[in-house]
């Protein structure tokens, strides 16, 4: 976080700028109120000091602190009502600007186990940054300077001493809070990596029991638990040490500022009403400084968080086409992808051509970039150099929807809802029929019917049979929607040989273009061209 406001939050959220605002307004109005409070209780003291008991009067004073200390109450609970509906508004829009994103960009360096981290109790963790950092921020920014003023207007001397002094705290807590910040994202990272660990572990657990490994895998979140509770000390243990310092040096600043008052007023130089009255203001003119660096750390947490969130919304690249995806083929012209974060290309120079029709299959070793080349095809990515075209036409021009309206995508995992297998088949295109599903699924091989019971995220059916369903609608995308390019990610993964070939027929069959990635040899041979793809990254 680069300055004490985070400028992308500032940038990006209208709620924190509104929040702002009035944060200041009101602590505008609470350092009114502590100056009325130390001035009733001053005089008041005095007063009775002087007559020797109650002054004539007290009770209107008395009634008057007690709206001051209502007044703080009110513009407390104001302040903290104010920011939980900032927090709200702003992760609302940072939640549905990384799924924007995400759906804009499906292919990314990012987890999917850290988007769920992320979007959910990372940025839960805003709160403390709205809730207890930004509100002492604006306390910080008008308290010290309402209540310096009025110091001065009284007793220059103290208001001299407050001058020199409450300067160091903003300095040393910039030093704590650059060490609080690589501790939080050291931490935030090891987090992160825990959480992509066991959700690996979970996806996997089918295969690890089946081979008695599931056990062998414990030690191994052991280690990582520990490493991320160890930075979590780590970090607790430079949020108590740096409150302590900051305690430390506003108390001794305070108390240089009571030490000259006393003097002064046992030499006469000042009298007791205003020598009360500094020394109860002058610990306010620390205290909203002192907080800040106190709620920084409850902030910490937040900012990591947010700073993750603008990373996925930033790896979406802005999309400005607006033509009409023209009719033609689909090539691939000397491209090059490199993911965030990587020194090696994922595709490196790759130039392929899909007429429409023709059969074209990508080979190549695993890592070599085959699953990046479908995604440029698709629009998901954008290439850094080289471009992709339709018809002639570069995709950067072309609007994104109508372009995949025009095509069927089955990836290596496909996507499937709670429900049939023909509900899901039928998700191709809404006007299909039970026969044209039963059509579709015969030819995708598939050995079950149309009404086996499907769950969540496919469960129910083996990896094979999801990729015949997926196949099977993207079919029926073609043969009712009017689809003309097939995007096959190792379609016939799982199949024997005389499905695979009724496979292959019916892609061809559909007289549509079609760019399958595959390492089967007899999906080699049948197609129209084979287009190797080097080795470029792993």
């Amino acid at each position: 976080m680069a300055g004490p406001i985070h400028p992308r939050l500032l940038k990006r959220a209208e709620a924190t700028r509104r929040f702002l605002v009035a944060t200041v307004l009101v602590g505008i109005a609470t350092a009114g109120l502590l100056i009325a409070q130390a001035w009733l209780i001053a005089d008041w003291v005095t007063a009775a000091f002087d007559l020797g008991g109650f002054p004539t009067g007290w009770q209107a004073a008395l009634a008057l602190l007690a709206l001051v200390f209502v007044g703080r109450g009110a513009l407390a609970w104001l302040n903290s009502w104010l920011a939980h509906r900032s927090a709200a508004s702003v992760k609302s829009t940072l939640r549905r600007d990384v799924l924007a994103a995400r759906l804009a960009t499906p292919v990314s360096a990012t987890s999917s186990a850290s988007l769920m981290r992320t979007v959910t109790q990372g940025l839960d963790a805003l709160d403390g940054y709205f809730a207890k950092y930004l509100p002492q921020l604006g306390l910080a920014a008008t308290v010290p300077l309402l209540v310096g003023g009025v110091i001065l207007l009284t007793d220059w001397q103290s208001a001299l001493i407050i001058a020199f002094t409450l300067p160091l705290i903003p300095v040393f807590m910039a030093l704590i809070g650059w060490t609080t910040e690589k501790a939080t994202r050291h931490s935030y990272s090891l987090a992160d990596r825990l959480a992509n660990h066991f959700g690996d572990l979970i996806a996997g657990l089918p295969t690890l029991q089946a081979f008695a490994r599931a056990r062998a895998q414990r030690r191994g979140v052991d280690l990582t638990e520990e490493q991320y509770r160890g930075a979590t000390m780590k970090v607790l243990y430079i949020s108590f040490l740096s409150a302590f310092a900051l305690e430390l040096l506003a108390s001794l600043s305070v108390a240089i500022v009571a030490v000259t008052v006393g003097f002064r007023l046992v030499y006469g130089h000042v009298d007791f009403t205003t020598a009360l009255f500094v020394l109860i203001l002058a610990p306010e003119a620390f205290l909203p400084v002192r907080q800040v660096g106190v709620h920084f750390h409850d902030s910490a947490d937040g900012i990591a968080a947010a700073d993750a969130a603008f990373e996925v919304i930033d790896e979406a690249r802005a999309h400005s086409g607006t033509l009409p995806a023209p009719d033609g083929a689909l090539a691939l012209e000397d491209v090059s992808f490199t993911y965030a974060g990587s020194a090696e290309p994922a595709v490196d120079g790759l130039s392929l051509r899909v007429e429409p029709g023709e059969v074209v299959a990508l080979s190549g070793s695993s890592g070599g970039g085959k699953s990046t080349a479908l995604a440029l095809a698709m629009g998901f990515l954008a290439p850094d150099s080289g471009r992709v075209t339709v018809g002639g036409v570069s995709l950067a021009d072309v609007d994104l929807a109508s372009w995949r309206a025009e095509v069927a995508w089955v990836a290596q995992e496909p996507g499937l809802l709670n429900g049939t297998v023909g509900d899901n088949v039928a998700l191709g295109h809404p006007s299909a029929t039970p026969d044209d599903v039963a059509r579709a699924l015969a030819d995708a091989g598939a050995e079950f019917g149309a009404g086996k019971h499907v769950g969540d995220d496919g469960e129910g059916l083996s990896a094979g049979e999801r990729r015949r369903v997926a196949l099977a609608r993207a079919l029926v995308r073609i043969r009712m929607g009017g689809a003309r390019l097939l995007v096959l990610d190792e379609p016939t993964a799982g199949l024997d040989a005389d499905t695979e070939a009724r496979v292959i027929e019916a892609v061809r069959a559909t007289g549509a273009g079609a760019l399958i990635v595959s390492h089967r040899p007899a999906v080699l041979a049948a197609a129209d061209r084979v287009v190797e793809v080097a080795t470029c990254a792993g």
